[in-house]
Formats: structure tokens, sequence, C-alpha cells
């Protein structure tokens, strides 16, 4: 019988080597294809989790990112409020108004007036320009037209000229010879005091009937205007669009006798530091009493530069403001 001769003890050596490095380079390449694998794994998870996100999360997350690596900290979110009872909305709706009214106790109607026919002819002006352009147009068209009565004797094409400045003059121009014609044979020349009377005038609707109203007659009237329904929004004492609806959910809250000063604050807010775009939350004197707070700047020094008016320390809108007024008379139209 012959048997097998044994190995050399340097052969066997050799052999184990070279089976370990074989182990080790299997061992490895098992070890790549599992980081491979895992790889791919995140990297699909990363893609359903992107795919599952919004865009603004995905905005969001990126804008965070890129905060966290130039060192700077995400912005906090405004704390939820509680949801709030109709008697705690009731009074803290009452208690900004007394805010406003400490803050603005000179607030008035900010167009140029003597009597309730230029209010009138004023307010109508208004519509879709600023104050300050109707006060600075008024002078020089009450001084040709003085009552209704000359009005409606007016050349339209003349009229249009004299109030183009206020923008869509034509419509404005047909408006105003429509209501003077009518304060003329319906109403022996005298703007009427009634509100279902003012508002069957060429032009008129609630809200300017409401200013005519409540300025020139004391009758008590909420003008909503643009600022006026921004803000009751923002205040959370309506989320009406349509004006009407704001006027009746206003009215709930606050007692007839303040309505029309009332008006007068929350414009007065609304021109000066509750602004559409960029409210400068950071100044405003009822941010704790506000649901929105937080909407716009909330850096008092950088909020402070964003205060209009005479807060801002620049002119009025009025030529000739009440004589309480803090801030300078706005300046007359430039010559042409």
């Amino acid at each position: 019988m012959n048997e097998t001769p044994e190995k050399p003890a340097t052969a066997k050596k050799a052999t184990a080597k070279k089976t370990a490095t074989k182990k080790t380079a299997a061992t490895k390449t098992v070890a790549k294809k599992t980081a491979a694998t895992k790889s791919v794994a995140k990297k699909t998870a990363a893609k359903k989790t992107t795919a599952g996100t919004s865009a603004p999360a995905r905005k969001a997350t990126a804008k965070s990112a890129a905060k966290a690596a130039a060192g700077q900290a995400p912005a906090k979110k405004a704390p939820a409020r509680k949801p709030e009872s109709r008697v705690a909305m009731v009074r803290r709706a009452r208690r900004i108004n007394r805010e406003l009214a400490e803050l603005y106790p000179y607030a008035h109607p900010e167009l140029d007036f003597t009597n309730p026919f230029e209010l009138l002819v004023a307010t109508v002006l208004s519509a879709q320009t600023t104050d300050l352009r109707v006060n600075q147009t008024t002078p020089r068209l009450f001084e040709v037209c003085p009552t209704p009565e000359d009005m409606a004797a007016m050349d339209p094409e003349r009229l249009e000229e004299l109030i183009r400045p206020t923008g869509f003059f034509r419509a404005k121009a047909k408006s105003l010879l429509g209501l003077s014609a009518a304060l003329r044979d319906r109403f022996g020349g005298e703007v009427p005091g009634r509100l279902e009377d003012l508002v069957t005038l060429p032009g008129v609707g609630r809200k300017t009937a409401n200013v005519v109203l409540g300025n020139a007659f004391g009758v008590p009237g909420i003008t909503v205007d643009t600022h006026f329904g921004r803000l009751a929004r923002r205040f959370g004492w309506t989320t009406a669009e349509d004006a009407e609806k704001v006027e009746a959910d206003v009215a709930e809250i606050f007692p007839k006798s303040e309505w029309t000063m009332l008006s007068h604050r929350v414009v007065f807010h609304g021109r000066r530091v509750c602004h559409s775009r960029k409210p400068a939350c950071g100044a405003c004197a009822i941010a704790p009493l506000c649901p929105a707070y937080g909407e716009g700047e909330t850096d008092p020094e950088k909020a402070k530069k964003l205060l209009k008016y005479e807060l801002g320390g620049k002119p009025g809108q009025r030529l000739k403001p009440p004589t309480d007024y803090p801030g300078q008379p706005a300046p007359p139209m430039a010559a042409s």
C-alpha cells in the first residue's frame, strides 16, 4: 500500500496563507457589496422621502440647511394661540380700540373738505388712489365748481382734465356729473343725510356713504376700505373678504357710538404701521393683542424704519390737517 508523502512545513504555511488571503479578499468583497447595497437603500429612501414632501416643505428644508451652513439659527415659529371664545375676542377687540385711541388721539378723515359736498366729491375721487393725491387735486376743482349746480354744468372734458391726477378720470368724471345732477334735481342741491338716499347717487356705495354720514353729519358708520378690511381680518374680528360682511361683523363687536372713530383709528394704523406687504410688527403698540403678530418685521429697529407719515417723521396726507395733528402738512401739487 502506497502512502502520500507529507508536505514540508513551509509548503503548509504557504497554503494556509493563500487560503487566509482568499478568505480576507472574499470578506472585503462581501463588505463592499453590503455597503453598496446600504448606500442604494439610503438613496432610494431619500428619494421616496423627497417625493412625498411638498415643494414648500422642501424649500423650507433647503433654507434651514443653508442657514445651518452659514452658522445661523433657523427662525422660530410664533407659538400657536389657544382657541379664543367669542367673549374673549370681543374683549380683546375693544381693548385694541382703546389702545388705538391712545395712540391716535388725533385720528381724523384724511381728506380735505369744508362741507358735505366737498367730502362727497373727494371720497368718490379717492378710489384707486391716495388721499394725498386727492387733496392736491381738489383745491383747483372746488375753485372752478364749488356747488353741485356748478359741477353738473361742467364740460365733461374740462372736468376730466381737472381730476386727471387721481386716475380713472373718465369714469370718475361720469360719476361726479351724475351725482351732481342728482343732487341738483332730486335733493335741492344739498347732500342728503341718510344712507338710503346717498347710495342712490352715481358712484356712491356704502363706504362712501358712511364716510359722508360719519364725518359731515355725525351719523355713526363703519368705513370698510382696504386698510380697515385687512386689519379687521388680522385682528381676528372677521374672516370675510366682502366689505359689507366685514362691516356687519365688526358692527356686532363695537357699540354704535364708536363706529366712526374706530374706522379712523384702524385706517390710521393700517397706513402707518400695519402695512399690507410688510407690517412693522416690531414697532406696533398693540402687538401683544394681535393674532397676526410675526407676519411682518419683528426687529424693533428695522420695524421702526417702516413707519410712515407722522410716525415716520414725514408729512401726512392733508394739506390742511386739524390743529391737533402732530405731523407736518402735506405739500401742494407741484406746478406742471
